[in-house]
């Protein structure tokens, strides 16, 4: 068993040290723009003049100080400096607060929604990069970015948190991250990434007013978002939190599975992890019920009685990280079989050993989609950077 950790660990080094991270240092800077580049297309062609995500930077940062973090490579803190100072000259409005959703190949604002989501995102990055380098002015940005969060978003009425607002934080009519999902005023995937950037902020900054406010997410879940009959996540709700949709994400339930319990172990209560941990071990179980394959990979998501069976490769992410998880708290070697068969369908179809870095996704009869970005608004080195360095540290 042991010899079968040090493989595993291995592996995942060298996944994430010889082909991701080197893909994102050395094909993605912007020496005349700054920063990173905005998108690099399927098929290996760079766009140069293509819009800078809020989203894309504040993983890119997520990512390489987390690796410098675990490493200490002085490249990845060199990355990570890059991405936070671009971040602070081009994404924060200093007139209103917050970041932008998106600028310009040359750094200026062209979407300055308030989307909360991305909100969360910059401050789990520079939480990191505090983490990881030990720059207070990092850990006063998150702190900052939380308290906006709390005032802006926060519906201290009916609980939950609201989704998106205009530059000057007025509620959007239009609250939608991308055009496939519902346009409801509050979602599952927003108070997941709170929730997971709330987690990390609480590791190096033990506040009150953000323990009770990381306690109220992991109730949220638990008790709204987590479906009590199906243990899927239910995904868009109305201000009410009552739930208006009933498609089922695989990866955000496999993802949910290891984020809330993660959330729960940094909080330190014992007597909410002995009720959190049983519902992720369900939550984990209901994403292999219907999403887990016997390839070893999962299928991305059912709506209305269809299923879409592509292999996206942010839900193979989640699913090694979620199945080691489960394995940790239940100590039944069936979800580390599962981790690692994941991890070799990983490895096999999804990483792209002539181009570099993972495939946006494979189709059933094994087809890698070439269509979807390498890196991009969506595409960006979080998912299997962190499946990485979470394999690592296990």
């Amino acid at each position: 068993m042991k010899d079968k950790f040090i493989e595993l660990k291995q592996q995942a080094r060298d996944e994430l040290t010889q082909n991701i991270l080197p893909f994102w240092s050395e094909k993605m800077i912007d020496t005349k723009n700054g920063g990173f580049y905005g998108q690099i297309k399927g098929n290996g062609q760079l766009v140069p003049e293509a819009d800078k995500g809020g989203i894309l930077n504040a993983r890119i940062l997520w990512s390489f100080s987390s690796a410098y973090l675990q490493e200490k490579n002085p490249l990845y803190l060199e990355m990570a400096n890059r991405a936070k100072d671009y971040i602070l000259n081009h994404f924060f409005d200093q007139e209103f607060g917050g970041t932008y959703w998106m600028v310009s190949y040359d750094g200026k604002p062209v979407d300055t929604k308030k989307q909360i989501y991305s909100q969360a995102f910059f401050t789990y990055a520079f939480t990191e990069h505090y983490r990881a380098s030990g720059d207070e002015s990092s850990l006063q940005t998150a702190i900052d970015l939380f308290r906006i969060i709390e005032k802006r978003s926060f519906d201290p009425e009916l609980n939950g948190y609201f989704e998106a607002y205009s530059r000057d934080w007025v509620l959007l009519e239009d609250l939608r991250l991308s055009e496939k999902d519902e346009n409801e005023k509050k979602t599952m995937n927003t108070h997941l990434h709170i929730l997971e950037a709330y987690t990390n902020l609480y590791r190096v900054w033990k506040d009150e007013e953000l323990a009770k406010q990381l306690r109220n997410l992991i109730l949220i879940f638990i008790e709204k978002i987590v479906n009590g009959k199906t243990y899927h996540l239910d995904l868009f709700f109305d201000e009410n939190l009552n739930a208006k949709s009933t498609i089922v994400s695989y990866g955000h339930d496999i993802e949910a599975s290891w984020l809330i319990d993660e959330a729960t172990r940094v909080l330190g209560d014992a007597v909410l992890l002995a009720r959190v941990q049983p519902i992720c071990i369900k939550v984990a179980e209901a994403a292999c019920k219907d999403g887990l394959r016997a390839d070893g990979s999962m299928v991305y998501e059912l709506d209305k009685g269809h299923l879409e069976t592509d292999r996206h490769w942010w839900v193979q992410s989640e699913a090694v990280v979620g199945f080691l998880n489960a394995y940790e708290l239940t100590g039944n070697p069936e979800w580390l079989a599962k981790a690692e068969k994941c991890w070799k369908y990983i490895s096999e179809n999804l990483v792209d050993r002539a181009g570099g870095e993972w495939f946006w996704s494979i189709s059933e009869d094994g087809i890698p989609n070439r269509n979807g970005d390498k890196a991009g608004f969506w595409k960006c080195p979080y998912h299997n950077s962190r499946m990485c360095l979470e394999v690592m540290s296990r």
